[in-house]
């Protein structure tokens, strides 16, 4: 379970990084809080780092679940997808909104094998015991 605890550390850093980030753009464009309008770049960066929440409140359960009733190291490499989906994602969304899309959907379906693997050896587990 080490594993999944350093891919959870880093899908964390990732998120407080992106969220420096966000105050960086707001110094840089005078954005004073608690505005979250202003100028374009910094409200990419923003979304960018609001999104990335939206997706760990799934993620990190799902990895979790996916180490303990399946396999933590395969659960841990499905989370570095995740992380580097969330990295795409960043780089699309900053250069264009409408080029997020691939990121997203990287990111999106590395958690959707953890949670869809974690309900199934889960399942699996139960099932054993009955």
């Amino acid at each position: 379970m080490e594993a999944i605890a350093i891919v959870s550390a880093l899908a964390l850093l990732q998120y407080t990084w992106f969220g420096f980030q966000v105050g960086q753009m707001r110094a840089k464009h005078g954005v004073k809080a608690p505005a979250v309008h202003g100028d374009p770049e910094f409200e990419r960066m923003f979304r960018i780092h609001e999104n990335t929440l939206e997706q760990l409140v799934v993620f990190l359960p799902a990895l979790w679940m996916y180490g303990y009733y399946s396999n933590p190291l395969w659960g841990a490499g499905i989370g570095l997808v995740f992380i580097a989906g969330r990295f795409l994602y960043r780089a699309g969304y900053l250069k264009d909104p409408a080029k997020r899309g691939q990121g997203f959907l990287v990111s999106f379906l590395a958690t959707i094998v953890l949670l869809a693997g974690s309900l199934i050896a889960a399942g699996r587990d139960l099932y054993t015991q009955l």
